[in-house]
C-alpha cells in the first residue's frame, strides 16, 4: 500500500479547494485508489492537507501522468507531500 501525505500552501485555500474537486473526483474513481483527500488545516488559513492511499505505485503513476495542471501548480507556494511503502497495517 502507498500513502501519499502532506502539505500545500497557496494564497487562497478556498479557490484552490474549488478547483480541485474534480481532481479528487477522478482520483477516487481510478484504479488502485483506496481514498484521495484535499482539506483546509483548521489552523493555518493558508494549509491545505494532502492524504492519499493507493493499492500501489503503478496505480499513483497511472493517475498522475505528468502531474498537477499548470494553473494548479502555479497557486501552489510550497509544498511538502511525501510517499510512504506500507508494509503492513492492523486495527489501532
Amino acid at each position: 500500500m502507498i500513502i501519499i501525505s502532506g502539505t500545500l500552501y497557496v494564497d487562497d485555500r478556498e479557490t484552490y479547494l474549488a478547483g480541485s474537486r474534480e481532481v479528487v473526483e477522478m482520483a477516487r474513481a481510478a484504479p488502485g485508489c483506496l481514498d484521495f483527500a484535499l482539506s483546509a488545516d483548521l489552523v493555518e488559513p493558508d494549509r491545505i492537507n494532502v492524504y492519499e492511499r493507493w493499492e500501489n505505485d503503478e496505480d499513483v503513476e497511472r493517475f498522475r501522468g505528468a502531474g498537477p495542471e499548470p494553473e494548479q501548480a502555479a497557486q501552489i507556494r510550497a509544498a511538502e507531500v511525501m510517499r510512504y511503502r506500507v508494509s503492513g497495517v492492523e486495527a489501532p
